[in-house]
Protein backbone atom coordinates (compact mmCIF):
# COMPACT_ATOMS: atom_id res chain seq x y z
CA UNK A 1 0.00 0.00 0.00
CA UNK A 2 1.48 3.39 -0.94
CA UNK A 3 0.75 6.57 1.17
CA UNK A 4 2.38 8.88 -0.88
CA UNK A 5 0.92 10.89 -3.11
CA UNK A 6 1.43 11.17 -6.94
CA UNK A 7 3.46 14.12 -7.97
CA UNK A 8 0.78 15.79 -9.80
CA UNK A 9 -1.57 15.79 -6.66
CA UNK A 10 1.23 17.38 -4.58
CA UNK A 11 1.50 20.06 -7.21
CA UNK A 12 -1.59 21.09 -6.83
CA UNK A 13 -1.84 20.97 -3.44
CA UNK A 14 1.47 23.11 -3.15
CA UNK A 15 0.02 25.34 -5.55
CA UNK A 16 -2.95 26.27 -3.54
CA UNK A 17 -1.44 26.08 -0.09
CA UNK A 18 1.04 29.25 -1.58
CA UNK A 19 -2.49 30.73 -2.88
CA UNK A 20 -3.86 30.10 0.57
CA UNK A 21 -0.91 31.81 2.33
CA UNK A 22 -0.40 34.59 0.23
CA UNK A 23 -4.07 35.67 -0.96
CA UNK A 24 -7.01 34.27 1.58
CA UNK A 25 -5.01 34.05 4.76
CA UNK A 26 -4.29 37.92 5.38
CA UNK A 27 -8.20 38.72 4.74
CA UNK A 28 -9.89 35.77 6.45
CA UNK A 29 -11.08 37.31 9.54
CA UNK A 30 -12.00 40.59 7.32
CA UNK A 31 -14.13 38.58 5.20
CA UNK A 32 -15.72 36.89 8.35
CA UNK A 33 -16.24 40.19 10.06
CA UNK A 34 -17.72 41.97 7.31
CA UNK A 35 -20.00 38.65 6.62
CA UNK A 36 -18.42 39.34 2.97
CA UNK A 37 -18.68 36.46 -0.01
CA UNK A 38 -14.71 37.26 -1.48
CA UNK A 39 -15.86 37.06 -5.11
CA UNK A 40 -12.11 37.51 -6.03
CA UNK A 41 -11.11 35.08 -4.41
CA UNK A 42 -12.94 32.57 -6.70
CA UNK A 43 -11.71 34.52 -9.70
CA UNK A 44 -8.29 33.68 -8.66
CA UNK A 45 -9.21 30.01 -7.86
CA UNK A 46 -10.51 29.30 -11.26
CA UNK A 47 -7.14 31.37 -12.65
CA UNK A 48 -5.66 28.03 -10.73
CA UNK A 49 -7.71 25.98 -12.57
CA UNK A 50 -9.05 24.26 -9.63
CA UNK A 51 -12.83 25.38 -9.43
CA UNK A 52 -13.88 22.04 -11.27
CA UNK A 53 -10.51 19.75 -10.02
CA UNK A 54 -12.65 16.76 -10.60
CA UNK A 55 -14.59 17.52 -13.38
CA UNK A 56 -13.35 16.31 -16.58
CA UNK A 57 -11.30 18.17 -19.51
CA UNK A 58 -14.19 18.11 -21.97
CA UNK A 59 -16.45 20.21 -20.03
CA UNK A 60 -14.03 22.92 -18.52
CA UNK A 61 -12.23 20.80 -15.37
CA UNK A 62 -8.76 19.64 -14.71
CA UNK A 63 -9.67 16.01 -15.19
CA UNK A 64 -8.44 15.49 -11.60
CA UNK A 65 -9.59 12.82 -9.00
CA UNK A 66 -11.77 12.99 -5.48
CA UNK A 67 -8.67 12.92 -4.01
CA UNK A 68 -7.04 15.64 -5.49
CA UNK A 69 -10.29 17.69 -5.11
CA UNK A 70 -10.05 16.69 -1.43
CA UNK A 71 -6.34 18.26 -1.10
CA UNK A 72 -7.55 21.32 -2.38
CA UNK A 73 -10.30 21.45 -0.29
CA UNK A 74 -7.86 20.72 2.92
CA UNK A 75 -5.57 23.45 2.16
CA UNK A 76 -8.50 26.29 1.67
CA UNK A 77 -10.14 25.47 5.27
CA UNK A 78 -6.52 25.37 6.40
CA UNK A 79 -6.84 29.21 6.03
CA UNK A 80 -10.79 29.89 5.59
CA UNK A 81 -13.90 27.91 6.67
CA UNK A 82 -15.94 30.25 4.79
CA UNK A 83 -13.87 29.32 1.24
CA UNK A 84 -13.85 26.31 1.74
CA UNK A 85 -16.78 25.49 2.28
CA UNK A 86 -18.87 27.39 -0.68
CA UNK A 87 -15.75 25.29 -2.45
CA UNK A 88 -16.94 22.34 -1.98
CA UNK A 89 -20.75 23.06 -2.18
CA UNK A 90 -19.96 24.53 -5.28
CA UNK A 91 -18.20 21.66 -6.71
CA UNK A 92 -19.39 18.26 -4.85
CA UNK A 93 -22.64 19.56 -4.88
CA UNK A 94 -23.53 21.87 -7.72
CA UNK A 95 -21.17 20.91 -10.44
CA UNK A 96 -20.21 17.30 -10.05
CA UNK A 97 -24.06 16.01 -10.10
CA UNK A 98 -24.50 17.65 -13.61
CA UNK A 99 -21.18 15.26 -14.76
CA UNK A 100 -22.76 12.80 -13.41
CA UNK A 101 -26.66 12.74 -14.32
CA UNK A 102 -26.87 15.18 -16.78
CA UNK A 103 -27.70 15.09 -21.10
CA UNK A 104 -24.62 16.43 -23.45
CA UNK A 105 -26.28 19.50 -23.92
CA UNK A 106 -26.93 20.02 -20.01
CA UNK A 107 -22.87 19.14 -19.48
CA UNK A 108 -22.29 21.89 -21.98
CA UNK A 109 -24.70 24.91 -21.39
CA UNK A 110 -24.26 24.34 -17.17
CA UNK A 111 -21.30 22.24 -16.09
CA UNK A 112 -18.95 24.18 -17.82
CA UNK A 113 -19.10 27.70 -16.86
CA UNK A 114 -19.02 26.03 -12.98
CA UNK A 115 -15.44 24.06 -13.82
CA UNK A 116 -14.31 26.64 -15.71
CA UNK A 117 -15.05 29.05 -12.63
CA UNK A 118 -17.27 31.38 -14.62
CA UNK A 119 -19.72 31.14 -11.91
CA UNK A 120 -20.86 29.26 -8.45
CA UNK A 121 -22.90 26.18 -7.83
CA UNK A 122 -25.38 25.32 -5.36
CA UNK A 123 -27.78 22.71 -4.34
CA UNK A 124 -31.07 22.90 -2.80
CA UNK A 125 -32.56 20.14 -0.64
CA UNK A 126 -33.29 20.29 2.77
CA UNK A 127 -36.45 22.49 3.66
CA UNK A 128 -37.43 24.06 6.60
CA UNK A 129 -40.00 21.10 8.21
CA UNK A 130 -37.62 17.95 6.86
CA UNK A 131 -33.96 18.57 8.48
CA UNK A 132 -32.33 15.34 8.33
CA UNK A 133 -35.56 13.45 7.32
CA UNK A 134 -34.75 15.10 3.67
CA UNK A 135 -37.18 12.61 2.01
CA UNK A 136 -40.34 14.90 4.06
CA UNK A 137 -39.91 17.14 0.79
CA UNK A 138 -43.03 19.66 0.37
CA UNK A 139 -41.40 21.54 -2.77
CA UNK A 140 -43.29 20.25 -6.02
CA UNK A 141 -42.92 20.03 -10.10
CA UNK A 142 -45.90 20.22 -11.43
CA UNK A 143 -46.16 19.53 -15.16
CA UNK A 144 -47.15 22.34 -16.94
CA UNK A 145 -46.79 22.03 -20.85
CA UNK A 146 -43.34 21.75 -21.94
CA UNK A 147 -41.80 22.48 -18.59
CA UNK A 148 -42.53 22.91 -14.78
CA UNK A 149 -44.04 24.98 -12.18
CA UNK A 150 -42.02 24.55 -8.87
CA UNK A 151 -43.41 25.55 -5.49
CA UNK A 152 -41.71 25.47 -2.16
CA UNK A 153 -39.18 26.66 0.13
CA UNK A 154 -35.51 25.36 0.34
CA UNK A 155 -33.87 26.59 3.90
CA UNK A 156 -29.77 26.28 4.55
CA UNK A 157 -28.64 26.38 0.82
CA UNK A 158 -25.09 27.29 0.36
CA UNK A 159 -24.16 29.62 -2.08
CA UNK A 160 -27.51 30.28 -3.73
CA UNK A 161 -27.04 34.44 -3.18
CA UNK A 162 -24.05 33.81 -5.23
CA UNK A 163 -25.12 31.10 -7.55
CA UNK A 164 -25.01 30.75 -11.67
CA UNK A 165 -27.25 27.68 -11.33
CA UNK A 166 -28.78 25.87 -8.13
CA UNK A 167 -30.07 21.89 -8.10
CA UNK A 168 -33.11 21.93 -7.02
CA UNK A 169 -34.96 19.01 -5.51
CA UNK A 170 -38.51 19.25 -5.57
CA UNK A 171 -41.72 16.14 -5.99
CA UNK A 172 -42.70 15.30 -9.25
CA UNK A 173 -44.97 12.62 -8.20
CA UNK A 174 -46.49 12.56 -4.26
CA UNK A 175 -47.80 9.31 -4.28
CA UNK A 176 -44.55 7.83 -5.33
CA UNK A 177 -42.53 8.20 -2.07
CA UNK A 178 -38.46 8.31 -2.83
CA UNK A 179 -39.10 7.41 -6.73
CA UNK A 180 -41.39 10.77 -6.83
CA UNK A 181 -38.73 13.55 -6.60
CA UNK A 182 -36.58 14.80 -9.25
CA UNK A 183 -34.05 17.41 -9.82
CA UNK A 184 -34.18 20.46 -12.06
CA UNK A 185 -31.29 23.22 -12.92
CA UNK A 186 -32.85 26.69 -11.79
CA UNK A 187 -31.38 29.88 -13.00
CA UNK A 188 -31.36 32.31 -10.57
CA UNK A 189 -31.00 35.33 -12.55
CA UNK A 190 -33.73 34.31 -15.21
CA UNK A 191 -36.05 32.54 -13.50
CA UNK A 192 -39.27 34.17 -12.69
CA UNK A 193 -40.99 33.10 -9.15
CA UNK A 194 -37.17 32.55 -7.81
CA UNK A 195 -35.86 34.63 -4.82
CA UNK A 196 -33.75 34.45 -2.07
CA UNK A 197 -35.87 35.35 1.01
CA UNK A 198 -32.75 35.03 3.70
CA UNK A 199 -28.41 35.52 4.15
CA UNK A 200 -28.52 33.92 7.45
CA UNK A 201 -26.30 35.42 10.05
CA UNK A 202 -24.33 32.83 11.82
CA UNK A 203 -22.19 31.41 14.41
CA UNK A 204 -19.35 31.02 11.83
CA UNK A 205 -18.61 30.49 8.17
CA UNK A 206 -20.51 33.89 7.53
CA UNK A 207 -18.02 34.56 4.40
CA UNK A 208 -20.10 31.78 2.65
CA UNK A 209 -23.50 32.51 2.06
CA UNK A 210 -26.29 30.14 3.38
CA UNK A 211 -29.91 30.96 2.15
CA UNK A 212 -33.76 30.31 2.79
CA UNK A 213 -34.75 30.34 -1.59
CA UNK A 214 -38.57 30.45 -2.63
CA UNK A 215 -40.12 29.21 -5.54
CA UNK A 216 -43.56 31.08 -6.26
CA UNK A 217 -44.46 29.31 -9.31
CA UNK A 218 -41.56 29.12 -10.76
CA UNK A 219 -41.67 28.05 -14.73
CA UNK A 220 -38.44 25.57 -15.51
CA UNK A 221 -38.21 24.26 -19.31
CA UNK A 222 -37.95 20.40 -19.36
CA UNK A 223 -34.80 20.56 -20.88
CA UNK A 224 -33.47 21.27 -17.13
CA UNK A 225 -34.73 18.19 -15.86
CA UNK A 226 -31.90 16.46 -14.24
CA UNK A 227 -31.96 12.71 -15.45
CA UNK A 228 -35.10 11.28 -15.96
CA UNK A 229 -38.41 12.44 -13.50
CA UNK A 230 -38.26 10.16 -10.22
CA UNK A 231 -34.67 9.70 -10.30
CA UNK A 232 -33.95 12.60 -8.17
CA UNK A 233 -33.39 10.81 -4.33
CA UNK A 234 -30.94 8.30 -5.97
CA UNK A 235 -29.09 10.77 -7.44
CA UNK A 236 -29.54 12.44 -4.02
CA UNK A 237 -27.81 9.56 -2.41
CA UNK A 238 -24.64 8.70 -4.86
CA UNK A 239 -23.94 13.04 -4.42
CA UNK A 240 -23.80 12.67 -0.53
CA UNK A 241 -21.22 10.25 -1.09
CA UNK A 242 -18.70 12.92 -2.74
CA UNK A 243 -20.46 15.43 0.22
CA UNK A 244 -19.39 13.48 2.96
CA UNK A 245 -16.05 12.94 1.44
CA UNK A 246 -15.86 17.14 0.68
CA UNK A 247 -16.76 17.83 4.48
CA UNK A 248 -14.59 15.50 5.96
CA UNK A 249 -11.24 17.45 3.89
CA UNK A 250 -12.55 20.46 5.28
CA UNK A 251 -12.94 19.16 8.74
CA UNK A 252 -9.53 18.48 8.14
CA UNK A 253 -8.31 21.96 6.63
CA UNK A 254 -10.30 23.46 9.63
CA UNK A 255 -8.35 21.22 12.21
CA UNK A 256 -4.94 21.47 10.77
CA UNK A 257 -5.38 25.34 10.63
CA UNK A 258 -6.48 25.58 14.17
CA UNK A 259 -3.36 23.28 15.17
CA UNK A 260 -0.71 25.10 12.94
CA UNK A 261 -1.98 28.17 14.85
CA UNK A 262 -1.66 26.77 18.80
CA UNK A 263 1.93 24.94 17.35
CA UNK A 264 3.21 28.46 16.67
CA UNK A 265 1.79 29.90 19.92
CA UNK A 266 3.04 27.36 22.20
CA UNK A 267 6.30 27.57 21.00
CA UNK A 268 6.74 31.08 21.10
CA UNK A 269 4.77 31.71 24.02
CA UNK A 270 6.97 31.75 27.40
CA UNK A 271 5.89 31.14 30.99
CA UNK A 272 7.80 30.74 33.88
CA UNK A 273 11.17 31.44 31.67
CA UNK A 274 10.29 28.62 28.79
CA UNK A 275 8.43 28.23 25.85
CA UNK A 276 4.79 27.07 27.50
CA UNK A 277 5.34 23.74 24.75
CA UNK A 278 7.72 22.32 27.15
CA UNK A 279 5.15 21.88 29.97
CA UNK A 280 3.67 18.69 29.71
CA UNK A 281 0.02 19.61 29.33
CA UNK A 282 0.58 21.78 26.58
CA UNK A 283 2.83 19.20 24.70
CA UNK A 284 0.77 16.35 25.48
CA UNK A 285 -2.73 18.24 24.34
CA UNK A 286 -0.69 19.18 20.96
CA UNK A 287 0.87 15.77 20.60
CA UNK A 288 -3.37 14.35 20.69
CA UNK A 289 -4.40 17.17 18.13
CA UNK A 290 -1.62 16.10 15.68
CA UNK A 291 -2.86 12.77 16.16
CA UNK A 292 -6.30 12.77 15.62
CA UNK A 293 -5.38 14.93 12.95
CA UNK A 294 -3.76 12.84 10.97
CA UNK A 295 -5.92 9.72 11.53
CA UNK A 296 -8.61 11.84 10.24
CA UNK A 297 -6.87 12.41 6.88
CA UNK A 298 -5.83 9.07 6.49
CA UNK A 299 -9.86 7.70 6.69
CA UNK A 300 -10.48 10.34 4.32
CA UNK A 301 -7.99 9.80 1.90
CA UNK A 302 -8.90 6.11 2.09
CA UNK A 303 -12.41 7.22 1.32
CA UNK A 304 -11.57 9.56 -1.57
CA UNK A 305 -9.66 6.78 -3.46
CA UNK A 306 -12.64 4.59 -2.85
CA UNK A 307 -14.62 6.62 -4.37
CA UNK A 308 -12.34 7.28 -7.42
CA UNK A 309 -11.76 3.40 -7.75
CA UNK A 310 -15.60 3.23 -7.90
CA UNK A 311 -16.10 1.08 -4.48
CA UNK A 312 -18.78 1.24 -2.35
CA UNK A 313 -17.89 4.67 -0.30
CA UNK A 314 -20.99 4.82 1.29
CA UNK A 315 -19.33 3.25 4.66
CA UNK A 316 -15.87 4.82 4.77
CA UNK A 317 -17.43 8.83 3.04
CA UNK A 318 -19.89 8.01 6.43
CA UNK A 319 -17.31 7.03 8.91
CA UNK A 320 -14.57 9.89 7.50
CA UNK A 321 -17.19 12.69 7.42
CA UNK A 322 -17.65 11.67 10.88
CA UNK A 323 -14.35 11.46 12.67
CA UNK A 324 -13.03 14.30 10.89
CA UNK A 325 -15.69 16.43 11.97
CA UNK A 326 -15.90 15.40 15.50
CA UNK A 327 -12.19 16.06 15.83
CA UNK A 328 -12.52 19.52 13.64
CA UNK A 329 -14.22 20.52 16.47
CA UNK A 330 -11.98 18.74 19.29
CA UNK A 331 -8.88 20.13 18.34
CA UNK A 332 -9.91 23.75 17.31
CA UNK A 333 -11.58 23.83 20.73
CA UNK A 334 -8.01 22.56 22.12
CA UNK A 335 -6.47 25.67 19.90
CA UNK A 336 -8.87 28.12 21.76
CA UNK A 337 -7.98 26.62 25.25
CA UNK A 338 -3.79 26.40 24.45
CA UNK A 339 -3.85 30.38 23.83
CA UNK A 340 -5.78 30.99 27.06
CA UNK A 341 -7.39 34.57 26.79
CA UNK A 342 -6.09 35.39 23.40
CA UNK A 343 -7.71 32.36 22.05
CA UNK A 344 -11.13 33.74 22.77
CA UNK A 345 -10.14 36.89 20.46
CA UNK A 346 -10.56 37.78 17.29
CA UNK A 347 -6.70 39.09 17.05
CA UNK A 348 -6.22 34.92 17.05
CA UNK A 349 -7.65 32.59 14.62
CA UNK A 350 -8.51 29.33 16.80
CA UNK A 351 -11.58 30.88 17.86
CA UNK A 352 -12.98 31.27 14.04
CA UNK A 353 -11.64 27.82 13.75
CA UNK A 354 -13.53 26.48 16.57
CA UNK A 355 -16.86 28.61 15.62
CA UNK A 356 -16.51 27.17 11.77
CA UNK A 357 -15.50 23.50 13.12
CA UNK A 358 -19.11 23.23 14.79
CA UNK A 359 -21.08 23.31 11.08
CA UNK A 360 -18.90 20.17 9.72
CA UNK A 361 -20.99 17.97 12.43
CA UNK A 362 -24.37 18.99 11.07
CA UNK A 363 -24.03 19.55 7.56
CA UNK A 364 -24.40 16.71 4.94
CA UNK A 365 -25.97 14.31 7.93
CA UNK A 366 -25.80 15.21 11.05
CA UNK A 367 -22.87 13.23 13.61
CA UNK A 368 -26.18 11.58 14.34
CA UNK A 369 -27.72 10.50 11.19
CA UNK A 370 -23.89 9.20 10.39
CA UNK A 371 -24.37 6.94 13.05
CA UNK A 372 -27.29 5.85 11.87
CA UNK A 373 -25.75 4.81 8.19
CA UNK A 374 -23.27 3.49 9.48
CA UNK A 375 -25.51 0.90 11.35
CA UNK A 376 -27.48 0.17 8.27
CA UNK A 377 -23.90 -0.12 6.31
CA UNK A 378 -22.93 -2.63 9.20
CA UNK A 379 -26.82 -4.80 9.19
CA UNK A 380 -27.54 -3.71 12.52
Amino acid sequence: MDFDLPDEHRMIRETVREFCAEEIDPIAQDIEDDHRFPAEIFDELADLDVMGVPVAEEYGGLGGDYLMYALVAEELGRVSGSVGLSFVAHTSLGAKPIEAFGSDEQKEEWLRPLAEGDGMGAWALTEPSSGSDASNMQTTAERDGDGYVLNGTKQFITNASVAESILVKAVTDPEAGYDGISTFIVDPEADDGFSVSTVWDKMGLNASPTCEIQFEDCWVPEERLLGGEGEGWTQTMKTLDGGRISIAALSVGLAQGAFDAAREYAREREQFGQSISKFDAIRDKLVSMDRKIERARLLTHKAATTYDDGGDATRLSSLAKLDASEISREVAEDAVQVLGGYGYTEDFSPQRFYCDAKLMEIGEGTSEIQHAILGDELGL
